[in-house]
């Protein structure tokens, strides 16, 4: 797969469906327009691409009322590739903010050697958002491209969009988000050094220093897959103020299986799969030891696999 960082300076020789939207955390209903893509480039024999931006477009009009971020360019950029996309444009908002939408897609046109455009129901674009579908429409009409808009994909009746997604992971629903991601949702950071009280109770576990303008999920604990040089390990992942031993700093601590090794320092991402329980004071330490080993066979019970399927 090419990636491009352009803002409509690269000319493609080759003729292309282009995809486009701001894609800012890859789900199922973005799925439908990348299969698309893929299904018209593959049976008249030219390129599929996805143009979006590199950052969340409010990144650049104003950060105090971006989005929470749901996943990084890189785990975009892996998971569009094995799905065989041919191009990813991510290109610089700030580089066509002020463009007005007709302007938006004759420089696209141009640029890209577009055959057809992609998009979904309720796309918006160009300067202030003024473009639309009806827009577009006239637009194919005008300039001679194939147009295809592709209706909402729905999970359990509701329209699957970036902002659900987020609040589910903020509420701590786990599963009710990874139904509309493509991938279960997680966290990447270095391991650091934390109070290590875990580690006298027999669950070592290794605090995450994670970027915080992801979206973190519901305090709580929850079953997780920690991936470590290129491993996938069974985990219980805590997220909150550990009351019964502090009630202080806010951290996100896992405790993974079958596992023990120092990683201090080491990169490592965190699969949430789904929330066990409410994080609880408990009257002890040995009550908080019995509440842990009971978390562990429930992670142990569950099957490593399955958790990661391309579709």
């Amino acid at each position: 797969m090419i990636v491009l960082n352009d803002s409509f300076k690269v000319k493609l020789e080759y003729k292309t469906y282009v995809t486009i939207g701001s894609f800012d955390g890859l789900h199922k209903g973005h799925l439908s327009l990348i299969d698309k893509a893929i299904e018209l480039s593959r049976k008249n024999n030219i390129k599929s691409m996805v143009n979006t931006f590199k950052e969340h477009p409010l990144n650049t009009i104003n950060k105090d009322i971006a989005p929470k971020i749901i996943m990084d360019n890189e785990t975009k950029i892996q998971i569009l590739e094995d799905y065989g996309l041919d191009i990813l444009n991510l290109c610089n908002f700030n580089d066509v903010m002020k463009m007005l939408p007709e302007d938006y897609v004759v420089n696209m046109l141009k640029s890209y050697n577009i055959k057809g455009i992609i998009t979904g129901f309720n796309h918006k674009f160009g300067y202030k958002n003024q473009g639309d579908v009806n827009l577009l429409k006239k637009l194919s009409e005008k300039y001679g491209f194939e147009l295809y808009i592709v209706e909402p994909i729905k999970v359990n009746g509701e329209i699957v969009s970036s902002t659900s997604i987020r609040k589910y992971i903020t509420n701590g629903e786990i599963i009710k988000a990874n139904e509309m991601l493509l991938r279960p949702y997680s966290l990447k950071g270095t391991v650091i050094h934390g109070r290590e009280v875990g580690r006298t109770l027999g669950f070592p576990t290794a605090n995450l220093k994670y970027d915080n303008n992801f979206v973190v999920p519901a305090v709580g604990v929850y079953y997780t897959i920690v991936e470590y040089n290129n491993k996938k390990y069974k985990a219980i992942t805590d997220i909150g103020y550990a009351p019964t031993v502090r009630n202080s700093d806010f951290s996100i601590e896992s405790y993974m299986l079958n596992f023990n090794e120092n990683i201090y320092e080491k990169s490592i991402k965190v699969n949430f799969i789904e929330k066990i329980r409410d994080e609880v004071k408990f009257n002890n330490l040995e009550e908080l030891r019995n509440q842990l080993e009971k978390d562990k066979n429930f992670a142990k019970s569950k099957d490593l696999k399955n958790n990661f399927s391309k579709k």
